[in-house]
């Protein structure tokens, strides 16, 4: 899977173990998630366009490097919300929208009931979903945005099912996972497994 990247960080696979424990309670779960977070964007922010610059130091001129596009996060509602403080810590000058879904019972597939972006043309877009199970929400989502003129997608995940991979590859071959984890598969209602439960429930204690 070329499009994949699981970051094999020592701290990345730490705190995700504390993130699965069943013991781990939603005020440290919000905490853990964020710095998790961190580690899993600077991995993905890793590529990002740059140019050359100078800046004057104490003791002399020094040729740097700065962001040369915008980056815009754009977290799915609501378990999203748990990785966006660290983009935002990380890129203050992110811009950010907000992408929320929900699964017609008809049809058992994703719609949009809200969609809040920037300008999202020449733009670094990062995907935050926490979850990617099934894939089909990350689908949907990636396809709002390009009609939204992005171009450059990629999705920041905290564990992925092979399926959710696959479907997200097939669909969007250019978007790119960066997740801690790839799991084994999903069970019979669609949950990770072994994964970490319900993400949103756990970051909101809505158990």
């Amino acid at each position: 899977m070329d499009t994949l990247t699981v970051v094999a960080h020592p701290l990345a696979g730490h705190l995700l173990a504390e993130l699965r424990d069943t013991a781990t309670q939603p005020e440290r779960f919000r905490h853990v998630a964020k710095q998790l977070a961190t580690v899993l964007v600077l991995e993905a922010t890793r590529g990002l366009r740059t140019r050359a610059s100078t800046v004057a130091t104490p003791l002399r001129e020094a040729t740097t490097q700065l962001l040369d596009r915008p980056v815009v996060a754009v977290p799915i509602l609501r378990a999203g919300l748990g990785l966006l403080e660290a983009v935002t810590d990380l890129l203050p000058d992110v811009r950010v929208g907000y992408a929320g879904l929900e699964r017609d019972e008809q049809t058992l597939q994703p719609t949009s009931y809200y969609l809040k972006v920037p300008e999202l043309r020449d733009a670094s877009v990062l995907l935050l979903d926490p979850m990617l199970a099934t894939g089909g929400s990350a689908a949907f989502a990636a396809s709002l945005l390009k009609e939204h003129g992005a171009s450059d997608v990629q999705l920041v995940c905290v564990v992925a099912a092979p399926e959710g991979v696959q479907r997200l590859a097939a669909e969007h071959p250019d978007v790119r996972v960066v997740t801690a984890a790839l799991d084994d598969n999903l069970n019979e209602v669609g949950y990770i497994v072994p994964g970490l439960g319900d993400f949103g429930d756990r970051l909101f204690g809505t158990i």
